[in-house]
């Protein structure tokens, strides 16, 4: 499962002409699954996301989580993240999720990040051709493969 969050003053999502989500400031999360990508895999990525300490105290140190700041959350589904790109310039999606399974896995993962504390997650349309805007802060953008995690054990 991969992730890349951003730290963004705002957020929004649009499809056909309207806005489907949007946030304040927080975090504007691309979200892909992988075919060997489980529950246990989001639990995790949640959790992290969640405490991840980006935002800046009073001593302009990035000492603040999401849930310090009362932030909120905008989510993507975002396939093309699972990209394989050993061959050739023509990008595959061959490791990427089943279009039903990743859904199901998305609508968890929300659900996980607002079980960790998030007050506001907010989404995407599943499957659509959306226009995200972002203004993003810093800038900051940390990219998550929870596969690190299987390896070690952690």
């Amino acid at each position: 499962m991969k992730a890349v969050v951003q730290r963004v003053l705002n957020s929004s999502v649009e499809v056909e002409g309207n806005i489907v989500g949007k946030s304040k400031e927080g975090y504007m999360i691309l979200f892909g699954a992988e075919s060997d990508d489980t529950t246990s895999d989001a639990d995790v990525l949640a959790a992290k996301i969640a405490n991840l300490r980006v935002f800046c105290d009073e001593n302009d140190k990035m000492n603040k989580s999401i849930l310090d700041i009362n932030g909120e959350c905008l989510v993507i589904s975002q396939f093309t993240l699972c990209a394989d790109l050993k061959k050739g310039n023509r990008p595959s999606f061959i490791n990427a999720m089943s279009p039903t399974e990743a859904d199901n896995l998305y609508n968890y993962f929300c659900e996980k990040l607002k079980e960790n504390g998030v007050k506001k997650v907010d989404k995407g349309v599943f499957g659509a051709d959306m226009k995200v805007s972002l203004i993003n802060d810093g800038p900051v953008t940390i990219i998550y493969d929870t596969k690190i995690w299987r390896k070690n054990g952690n």
